[in-house]
């Protein structure tokens, strides 16, 4: 870890460092790598002792961040107690997200990594439900699994507000792929007003989204009803 540290911080872009920050206020241990950089480091640690690295304490984010790339770089050798070990690091969006984003392989076994993940659909942590839905936004919306989602969607745990925000950017991919199902289900779903709004929000903002559909789905926003 320690070589690893050296080689990061020589790796530090000033400029990237103060962007991250503007996107990660609440975290003051970051070095300043692009991703770019990262995920060639990662298959660079790949091809070493990586098990020694995964196995070491991170103290920088980038270090988190990295672990997550090199899981994602092992494809077929990466098992799912890495995963699970390194989904207990993750304290913000950004890890969790470029995480899942490393997490290829799903794609050459689908079945299996479902089974896996509904360990998760009945989490009440945050970054775990953020995992669930990032890990269904990313390779699980097509025909074979998309009631599946509107299910889990309606049963998870929507109280904190990245879970929210990664189901309101599940709900936005869902709606450009599989628009009259989604519709439905956005008539139909009991899920929060907050997270049904932030959906709604996301679909308009997409570009593959009509002008006629952005103006009817703007009526369906609902209003917080206080007792």
């Amino acid at each position: 870890m320690e070589d690893i540290r050296k080689k990061l911080f020589e790796l530090s872009d000033e400029k990237y460092k103060k962007f991250s920050l503007s996107l990660l206020p609440e975290t003051n241990n970051l070095i300043g790598v692009r991703l770019p950089v990262l995920r060639k480091l990662a298959k660079e640690i790949v091809k070493c002792d990586y098990k020694k690295f995964l196995n070491s304490k991170s103290e920088f984010f980038e270090e988190t961040m990295l672990k997550g790339m090199v899981i994602g770089a092992l494809g077929k050798n990466a098992t799912v107690e890495l995963v699970e070990a390194h989904l207990k690091e993750i304290t913000n969006w950004s890890l969790c997200d470029s995480f899942v984003s490393s997490l290829k392989f799903i794609n050459k076994n689908k079945p299996f990594y479902f089974s896996f993940i509904q360990k998760y659909f009945s989490s009440k942590k945050e970054f775990e439900i953020r995992f669930l839905l990032v890990v269904l936004l990313n390779y699980f919306v097509c025909e074979e699994y998309i009631d599946e989602i509107f299910n889990i969607l309606e049963k998870v745990y929507l109280k904190d507000y990245y879970a929210k925000m990664a189901a309101a950017w599940l709900i936005s991919i869902c709606y450009v792929k599989f628009g009259e199902k989604t519709l439905e289900f956005l008539i139909n779903t009991k899920i929060d007003f907050e997270t049904f709004n932030m959906a709604i929000q996301k679909i308009i903002e997409s570009k593959r989204v009509s002008k006629d559909e952005k103006i009817a789905l703007k009526k369906l926003k609902k209003t917080q009803i206080k007792c």
